[in-house]
């Protein structure tokens, strides 16, 4: 549920904030009030397209803020929720609510931020998609097509989705059966010259046999051998002068520094002085080290090559590797991945006659099994088409569509994502006229009834969402439009309905009333966002009935309809 919105320099609106309840809220006001801009503020939580003429006249950017709050939504899909929200790295706030918000500057560009992190815009989307759906005029044309003919089917029927999911996930296998087959088959010549390669390639790797980081290792041992002399006469210095030219069979006057540092510790850990004592343990750790650096210096030596052939045999060792170094990868590390790629490769293009067979096996095994789950789905979609249709169609007559019937067609087609399927929505305005396909059949106002009593059924099993209708009752009026009012509370018993309407009938059911007002100065026109209070709502319900809102006539007749509404929508609460 969306609890607050925060609007800065959208449109006409150069700030705005309303904190949103749960329940049916309308938004009013008169054309070019700005009511346009909140949905378009929506959208914007919703992910959806930036765009640049949207910010407010001299201003250098716009900006939307929503808080979001699931304590009202089923279990699994708050969890969800949540879970999204803390792999994009943000966090819930103190309350435990969410925060999206979309800058959008003047020069085009928009940021999109989530629980206090920046995220892309498909992140906002994927996060708003459980908690906002968003119906206007541009949504009723897209229920126009096919592809979303198909999904609102889909979603009417739980049953449909693991058979859909297990559908696409062997529809995929199949896919790629057959397109692996159609490559080996139609570019065999192509795909023969390739194994040549990938064959030519591996032979000549194995037959240097490069061991994982051999190139780094021989280097260093290159190195040594070149250095040879300097760091043989390097080391000897440092052990001569740790521990004699006694080391290496000589004789010097001089103590070493080993007989030296023996002789201070043996001073000091011999006196009764506590400090020098001290001195004396510390001087012990220095002596044991010394003994290792010696230790490890002789071990040094003695592993330096002695052998002046053996520098002429890693060079040519080295030339091997880099060889394949030249040819493969960097190093022979990636030399060595690059092989097992290869050999990889190398096993599925196999193009011998027996391969072949293989693999046109598989491709009909798993046709076969496609086939089968293509059937089990277009069996649950015929007998779920059905049902839909006479609950829309039952939806309708309460829109004053008495005599309109909805019928839903499921026709087959060729294998493809979503099935082997196409579902077209089809209405008959009256007994007596054939049903035909809602782009030809129905007028304006028809397909916003058609698409309410969808959202309507569809939305039976939801709970906690935030659904959005902009001027879903446009071309709609008298009975018609009292009947939608009563569907949106009705929907909005579970769910929070959020309806920018201008009938007066519709307005009345809300259970919170905004009012987008404009106002026209010298030089430009500015509008801001006003929840009203009971007497207010008498007063725009009023004005909504033709301009009445300056007549006692005017004011009784919207108290009448607000008293009407207000005793159905507790109907609607108990049940």
């Amino acid at each position: 549920m969306l609890a607050d919105i925060a609007i800065e320099n959208l449109g006409v609106i150069p700030a705005a904030s309303a904190e949103l309840a749960a329940g049916l809220t309308v938004l009013t006001g008169e054309t070019g009030a700005g009511k346009t801009m909140v949905v378009t503020g929506l959208r914007l939580l919703a992910g959806g397209r930036a765009d640049a003429s949207r910010v407010r006249n001299g201003a250098g950017q716009a900006v939307v803020e929503g808080r979001f709050l699931t304590s009202s939504m089923a279990a699994d899909a708050a969890a969800q929720v949540a879970e999204l929200v803390d792999a994009a790295g943000g966090t819930p706030d103190e309350n435990g609510e969410f925060i999206a918000s979309r800058t959008v500057n003047a020069n085009g560009r928009s940021r999109a931020h989530l629980g206090g992190r920046s995220v892309p815009a498909a992140t906002l989307a994927e996060f708003a998609a459980p908690l906002l759906t968003i119906h206007g005029q541009n949504d009723q044309l897209r229920l126009l097509a096919p592809d979303q003919q198909l999904a609102a089917l889909d979603r009417f029927d739980p049953a449909i989705g693991p058979l859909l999911e297990n559908y696409r996930k062997v529809w995929r296998k199949w896919r790629d059966l057959e397109k692996d087959l159609r490559q080996r088959t139609e570019s065999r010549r192509e795909l023969a010259q390739e194994i040549d390669r990938l064959q030519f390639a591996l032979d000549e790797i194995d037959a240097v046999e490069p061991e994982p980081g051999e190139d780094v290792e021989l280097l260093t041992r290159i190195r040594r051998l070149q250095d040879v002399d300097t760091l043989r006469e390097e080391a000897s210095t440092a052990l001569g002068s740790i521990d004699g030219p006694e080391a290496f069979g000589g004789w010097s006057e001089e103590d070493p520094a080993s007989t030296l540092l023996g002789r201070a510790e043996a001073a000091l850990s011999g006196s009764e002085d506590t400090q020098l004592k001290e001195l004396g343990g510390r001087l012990t750790e220095i002596t044991a080290q010394l003994g290792e650096i010696a230790a490890e210096l002789g071990g040094f030596l003695a592993d330096l090559p002695a052998d002046p052939e053996q520098l002429e045999e890693l060079l040519q060792r080295q030339q091997q590797l880099k060889l394949l170094t030249r040819k493969y990868a960097p190093d022979i590390d990636g030399v060595l991945t690059w092989r097992d790629k290869a050999r990889t490769r190398l096993g599925r293009i196999d193009i011998s006659s027996e391969a072949l067979d293989e693999l046109k096996k598989q491709v009909a095994s798993a046709k076969k099994t496609m086939t089968a789950a293509a059937k089990k789905l277009s069996v649950a979609r015929q007998q779920a088409a059905g049902h839909l249709a006479d609950q829309v169609t039952a939806e309708l007559q309460g829109l004053a569509m008495a005599k309109a019937r909805l019928v839903v067609e499921v026709r087959p087609v060729g294998p493809g994502r979503e099935g082997a399927d196409e579902v077209e929505l089809m209405l008959a305005p009256n007994a007596s006229t054939p049903a035909r396909p809602l782009a030809s059949s129905a007028s304006g106002g028809e397909l916003s009834r058609v698409m309410l009593a969808l959202e309507v059924i569809l939305s039976a099993g939801t709970q906690g969402a935030t659904l959005v209708f902009d001027e879903v009752d446009a071309g709609v009026g008298g009975r018609a439009a009292v009947e939608i009012g009563r569907r949106l509370a009705r929907l909005a018993t579970r769910n929070q309905v959020i309806v920018v309407t201008h009938l007066p009938q519709v307005a009345a059911y809300a259970d919170t009333h905004l009012h987008v007002a404009k106002d026209v100065g010298d030089e430009a026109v500015t509008s801001g966002v006003l929840t009203l209070d009971a007497e207010q709502r008498v007063e725009e319900l009023a004005r909504m009935l033709a301009g009445l809102d300056d007549t006692d006539t005017g004011r009784a007749h919207a108290a009448e309809l607000l008293e009407r509404a207000g005793a159905e929508r507790g109907e609607f609460r108990r049940g």
